[in-house]
Parts: C-alpha cells; sequence; structure tokens
C-alpha cells in the first residue's frame, strides 16, 4: 500500500491511496456539518447530503440513482456534526465514472423543488424514527446538553419546523459557501496509478471556482455537569454519562483513544463491561464513544439496563474513572492494552471502506494521511501518566448524565 497526494490549482487536495484490490472507493471529504447551519437553518447539512442527488444540470435524480448501480456500485454519503462524506464504491475498472459523477454533484447541483419537497418527507420520517429508538435519541439530547447555547448543541437531523421550511435557494447556499475546493479534499483507494488518478479528478474538478468557505465556528464554553433524568415510558433505562474532553489535536489524543477503548470497547472484555454485565450483572450493554473535533470533543459511556441499575452503574463507572485517574496502571497491564487495542486497528485496516474514510478524513483534517503503522507507534507510546491524565477528564465533578426511562 501507498499513499500519494497532489493539489490541484484551486486548493482542492487529492490523495489516493493504491491497493490491489479489485473493488475501489473514491469520494469527497467536506469540512461541513451540522455546527456550520444558521439559526434558523437547523438540519441543513443533512438536509443537502439527501437532495444533492435529487438532479443536476446534467442529469435527473433517476440516472444520477442508476449511475453507479448499473455497475454494480454503490453511491452514498452521511453527516456529522463537523463533516459530511460524499463517496461510491464500484468495481476498479469504472473510476471515471464515479468521479465524473461526485463532480457533476458538487457542481452542478439544482436541488428541484418537486423532488425537495418528497425528500422532506423522508428526511422528516428519519428524524421521527431516531426519537423512537431511545438508546439513539439518548445521545442526541445527551449532547444538546452538552453544547446547549452552542451550534455544537443541536441534533444533525435538524427541526421539523426549520426542515419544513427549507428552500432551494437554502440548499444552493450551503452548496456554493461550504462544498468548494478549499474546503474539501477527494480521496480514492483502489489499484489504478496516482497519476491516471490525480488526472481524472483534474479533468473532473479543475473547473471549480477558488471561492473559500465561509465558516464561523466558534469553539463552545464548558457548561456545568448535569445530571437529568426524562421520564418516557420505557422497560429499560437508557443513559449516557460523560464529559468534554479535548480536540483532534490534542497531544492526549493517542492516550485517549486508547483510554476510550479500555472502558468501554467492542471487546467482552472492555473494563466496564466485566465489571458492570459479567461481575454485577447490572446491565444489558455498555460501550464507550469518543467524539475529536477540530476545536473539542466529548467521550460518552452508554449504559442500557432495569431503571433501579441506573444510579448503582454510574457509582461503578465513577470509581473506575476516578482509580485510572489516580492509580497508574502498571506497566504490564498497560501494555495489554495496547496489545489489544493494536490488533484491532490491524483487522479494521484490513477493511478497503476503513481506509478510504480514513484517507478522507485524514487529509481534510490533518492535511495527510497517518498509516495504521503510525497509529500503533503512537498507541505504543502513551505511558500510564498519559492514560491517568486523560482519565482525570471523567473526574465525578466533571461528568454529566442523562437516563431516559
Amino acid at each position: 500500500m501507498t499513499i500519494s497526494y497532489h493539489t490541484l490549482a484551486n486548493g482542492l487536495r487529492l490523495v489516493h491511496v493504491t491497493t490491489s484490490t479489485r473493488v475501489a472507493w473514491c469520494g469527497l471529504a467536506i469540512n461541513a456539518g451540522s455546527r456550520d447551519e444558521l439559526e434558523g437553518h437547523y438540519g441543513l447539512a443533512h438536509f443537502v447530503e439527501h437532495t444533492i442527488f435529487k438532479g443536476t444540470k446534467h442529469r435527473r435524480a433517476w440516472h444520477i440513482l442508476n449511475r453507479m448501480e448499473r455497475v454494480g456500485g454503490e453511491l452514498n454519503a452521511y453527516t456529522t456534526k463537523e463533516g459530511t462524506m460524499l463517496y461510491s464504491v464500484f468495481p476498479e475498472q469504472h473510476l471515471g465514472r464515479a468521479i465524473d459523477l461526485l463532480a457533476d454533484l458538487v457542481q452542478w447541483s439544482v436541488f428541484p423543488q418537486e423532488e425537495l419537497d418528497r425528500e422532506r418527507d423522508v428526511v422528516l420520517e428519519e428524524a421521527a424514527s431516531y426519537r423512537d429508538t431511545p438508546s439513539d435519541a439518548v445521545y442526541d439530547d445527551f449532547e444538546d446538553l452538552l453544547f446547549a447555547g452552542t451550534e455544537l448543541g443541536h441534533n444533525i437531523l435538524g427541526r421539523k419546523e426549520d426542515l419544513e421550511r427549507l428552500t432551494r435557494d437554502d440548499c444552493m447556499w450551503y452548496l456554493k459557501t461550504l462544498y468548494v475546493p478549499t474546503n474539501m479534499a477527494f480521496f480514492s483507494v483502489g489499484p489504478e496509478r496516482p497519476e491516471r488518478v490525480f488526472r481524472k479528478a483534474e479533468n473532473a474538478f479543475g473547473g471549480m471556482s477558488h471561492a473559500l468557505a465561509h465558516r464561523h465556528r466558534i469553539t463552545p464554553k464548558p457548561v456545568e455537569p448535569f445530571r437529568k433524568v426524562i421520564q418516557i415510558g420505557t422497560h429499560q433505562a437508557h443513559t449516557i454519562v460523560g464529559a468534554r474532553v479535548p480536540d483532534m489535536n490534542h497531544p492526549l489524543r493517542y492516550a485517549l483513544m486508547l483510554l476510550n477503548n479500555i472502558l468501554g470497547g467492542p471487546g467482552m472484555n472492555s473494563l466496564l463491561n466485566v465489571e458492570l454485565r459479567e461481575r454485577r450483572g447490572y446491565v444489558y450493554t455498555v460501550e464507550s464513544t469518543l467524539t475529536l473535533l477540530s476545536d473539542c470533543g466529548w467521550m460518552e459511556i452508554y449504559l442500557g439496563c432495569d431503571p433501579g441499575d441506573v444510579k448503582s452503574s454510574l457509582r461503578v463507572i465513577e470509581r473506575i474513572t476516578a482509580q485510572l485517574g489516580q492509580d497508574l496502571l502498571p506497566a504490564r497491564r498497560l501494555d495489554a492494552y495496547k496489545k489489544q487495542y493494536c490488533g484491532q486497528l490491524i483487522v479494521a485496516a484490513d477493511s478497503t471502506e476503513f481506509m478510504a474514510m480514513r484517507a478522507g478524513r485524514g487529509l481534510i483534517y490533518h492535511g495527510n494521511v497517518a498509516t495504521i503503522e503510525d497509529t500503533i507507534a503512537r498507541i505504543q507510546a502513551v505511558t500510564p501518566d498519559d492514560i491517568a491524565q486523560v482519565a482525570s477528564f471523567l473526574a465525578h465533578d466533571t461528568l454529566s448524565s442523562l437516563t431516559f426511562q
């Protein structure tokens, strides 16, 4: 595997990861998400992600839908608080077809009104379905509280009243303001030679304007820790407990990644799964997630359990995080944690999709793509003192919690 870079004259950055697979990926990572929406337009980033497929100056929605599927490929996208990924997967000989389609979408989408009205119902239904799933909704509501009063403090899916009034002009404004070369990165993974990939990308994207993105991001100030319970009448309680942590560029970010895996990673032997489920039988499920943005981050621990076990579970979590912050992990134990996490990274890296998404995010946010070997070296360099420092972000007086029950 080799990683090659190129930058077009208009500022669009390109990266190609050469592999020997017969399946290829390419896409655009856009440094724009729900935090870049204006008051009264909440949900616009996600709405544009949906409706960008609904017609361009050159293609109708049906032709866009079929362009990659007719050769066995797929076209997809997703939105986060700080980014949008627009991408395709396909048999490797159809790279040119995928690049041309992506370029058409970001340059010539017209957002037909009849298609907007139809897709608006789909998005509203998606938002409603999340509310029907407490284990999903509790994450959104926790983050709304954690970032209350800021542009990070609203649901990516948006508000019904805002979604109902979004117009074609709103979508066009968002596209022309944020889907610009200096705010995007093109990524490609497959067996094609990098010079050919870059030439195809030059032909497709080289004519885009040099306009600068207009983002108005303000680092959110910390909020007072909260402990909130909302009665929704469910059999099982759904709880998020967590706190703010540093951003994606902080020197301790790799220690945060390792701590997150230690506490509630995918392994059944994670600390919290062993303590809460295996030893005490308090929870049905427990997991930890870490989100790092350009100027802030947060760690969340989700647990699903009987309402009567919520308080006991929270006490166990507080005790474990306090111990990690006060008592240095023995070197042998930390080495075991590192070995497990690095092994998981190696397994994940065997996925071409993982490699593609990693390439896009790495280039747009860091200006380069870290190899798995680089990441493993950083993880191996984490010290017991580093773990203690990041665990202190989860001290009792910093933790907040939200429970649906």
